[in-house]
Parts: C-alpha cells; sequence; structure tokens
C-alpha cells in the first residue's frame, strides 16, 4: 500500500539508496497560490544531517515540484516531485546482505517478497518519509487557509521529559548524547495538537477520527505507540474525572470545561483541540556487536556500519504534524466541508 488518503492522496516511491525518492499529491483543488519555500522549509526541519544528535548522512533533501502548479497556483491536477539522493553509501550495507537486523524489516520483507533490498533498509527505510513530509506542507497551507493549525513538540526521550515546547530540551538532549556516546540508542514521545478543527468531522463506526489518526500515525517507520486525550492514564481513573462538561459561552453557543477527550468524542470532532501522542521506538541499529542469525539460520556477529538516528523522534516530528495535516484535510474533505470556497 504505497497510496494514503481517499480524497487527498499521497503516493510515494523510491528506496534510502536509489537515485529519488518522490510522491504524486492528488486531490487539491485549483486556484490555490502555494508557497513552495514553506513547503522546502518543512523538508528542511527533517532531513538528516541538521543536528549533531542526528544521522548525519548529508542530503540536501531540496525538492523538485514537477506538476500541477502554474504561476505558482495549484492546477487540480496531480503534482508530481522528486527528492533526489545524493549522499547514499551503499557499501555500509555490503556485510549486511545476507544477515537479519534485530527489529529491523529484514526479515519480515524477505519471507514477504522473497527479496529484499538491504541497502539502508530499501523501502523500509524512513527516507520515504521525506515525501510524507512534501505531502503535509502542501496540506497544511490548505488547512491555514480554513484556521486550522497543527503544531507538536518532543515531550519525552528516554526518561526525560518535558510538558510543553517552551521548556528547557537539555535534559531531553542529554539522553541523546548518552545512549550515542555508548553506542545505543533511545526512544521518545512526540505531542501534536490540532486547532481549529470545526465540530462534526469524523465518520463512525469503522473510520472514527481518532482511528483514521492512529493509522496515519502508525505508519510512521518507529512508531510504536498512540493514544489521544487522556489516552492510556485513563485507565487510572474514575468517570467522575474524566467528564467534559458542557456549558454555554458568552456568545450563547456551547462550550466543553476540559478537554479529556482530546477533541474527539464517538469518533467525531468536537470542536476542541485535536491532542495526541506517538511513541518511537530506540533505533535498532546500534554501533556494537549484536548476534543474529544468516539468511540460512546459522549464528552470525552483526557489526553495524552506516549513519543513523541514536533517536528516531527527533526527526519524526514533522512526520507526525504532517500525517496529521494530510489525515485531517482528508477527512474534511470526505465529510464535505466547503474548502476554499
Amino acid at each position: 500500500m504505497n497510496t494514503f488518503g481517499r480524497i487527498y492522496r499521497l503516493t510515494t516511491f523510491g528506496e534510502s539508496h536509489g537515485p529519488a525518492i518522490g510522491g504524486i499529491i492528488d486531490g487539491v483543488p485549483p486556484g490555490f497560490r502555494l508557497n513552495t519555500d514553506e513547503v522546502q522549509a518543512e523538508l528542511d526541519r527533517r532531513r538528516p544531517g541538521a543536528s549533531p544528535l542526528t544521522s548525519q548522512r548529508r542530503e540536501s533533501d531540496k525538492v523538485q515540484l514537477l506538476s500541477g502548479i502554474f504561476e505558482g497556483r495549484t492546477l487540480g491536477t496531480p503534482i508530481g516531485f522528486v527528492i533526489p539522493n545524493t549522499d547514499a553509501r551503499s557499501a555500509d550495507y555490503e556485510a549486511m546482505r545476507n544477515l537479519y537486523r534485530p527489529c529491523h524489516a529484514d526479515f519480515t520483507y524477505e519471507r514477504r517478497y522473497g527479496l529484499r533490498d538491504y541497502r539502508g533498509g530499501g523501502r523500509a527505510s524512513a527516507r520515504e518519509t521525506a515525501c510524507r513530509v512534501v505531502g503535509g506542507a502542501v496540506a497544511r497551507q490548505l488547512l491555514a487557509a480554513e484556521g486550522i493549525h497543527v503544531s507538536g513538540f518532543i515531550s519525552r526521550i528516554g526518561k526525560a521529559v518535558r510538558s510543553s515546547a517552551d521548556e528547557d530540551f537539555a535534559p531531553l538532549e542529554h539522553e541523546v548524547e548518552a545512549a550515542r556516546a555508548a553506542g545505543d540508542s533511545v526512544g521518545g514521545i512526540v505531542n501534536c495538537t490540532i486547532t481549529g478543527v470545526p465540530s462534526g468531522i469524523g465518520a463512525p463506526l469503522f473510520a472514527k477520527l481518532h482511528s483514521e489518526l492512529a493509522a496515519a500515525m502508525m505508519s510512521i517507520p518507529g512508531a510504536k505507540g498512540f493514544d489521544y486525550g487522556t489516552g492510556m492514564q485513563a485507565a487510572e481513573c474514575r468517570g467522575s474525572e474524566l467528564l467534559d462538561l458542557f456549558s454555554s459561552d458568552w456568545q450563547g453557543g456551547i462550550e466543553l470545561s476540559s478537554n479529556h477527550s482530546g477533541g474527539i468524542q464517538g469518533g467525531i470532532s468536537n470542536g476542541q483541540p485535536i491532542e495526541l501522542r506517538v511513541a518511537f521506538k530506540p533505533t535498532p541499529t546500534l554501533l556494537r556487536d549484536i548476534p543474529t542469525v544468516d539468511r540460512d539460520g546459522r549464528p552470525a556477529t552483526l557489526h553495524a556500519r552506516g549513519r543513523h538516528d541514536p533517536c528516531i523522534a527527533l526527526r519524526a516530528l514533522p512526520v507526525v504534524e504532517a500525517m496529521a495535516c494530510m489525515t485531517i484535510l482528508d477527512q474534511l474533505l470526505l465529510t464535505g466541508h466547503p474548502l476554499f470556497i
């Protein structure tokens, strides 16, 4: 499944060490003035090599928009784009050609397809998420025109936590540095908030808004958990503690006293901010010897090479935001919301 979305659709292609990755965005209405600099700015947030705490693969990630835009406005036709791969080092993976990396897709891809691209994980690599950021960047601008905004921050790395983007990031940074110094890696959590979504968006029973968001987030490489609102902590509470009570606002409308529901009730948006969290596992490729097996099941030792993120969550933040943007835009269109009129 290489296509995300129903009306607003992103189809991606390419492998980590191929000549390029890219995609096709369909479902964008005609006549929208697209800021291509903002699209590139989102890619710059995700690109490798931008920080000493991330993978040192040096990709410029300069997107080339090939179609669907004329004189700065969308045509309503498919927007095609490519992102060249300019710093792949396939030789780093030659020793892993016949070995299975624990907790990677090597073993399962080969069992599913009978072969695999061992160079950097091929299609299973998080390199593909750059294409999602392009799709999300276009969706973000369309949503902003409707007063809908998506923002996120890293709330946890290892044992270090913070409750907002304004809090000091240094303790989280220390967790990454300590893991990297030990030839290890560390997990993290990304928080994401979506504001401005009108009430009434979503479709029960099997296409609930939160299940659509969960599916989008869990498709990101390395994602291991999703919750929204009170989330998993709800299991520790009594019902009286989690009631979002209704009241009248000063304009005679209806408002809620709290947002334990995370902006969604019964699978449908209630007009409150949608608040979600995505947990990411530690990077499974470690810069230390790891016991494994080869294709014939014989014991072997993996001496990993290559350039890997010691913490997936650091560069996953713009990807989480991108998936949120695309999901909400697609849901608005599915609901028949009168966008861009």
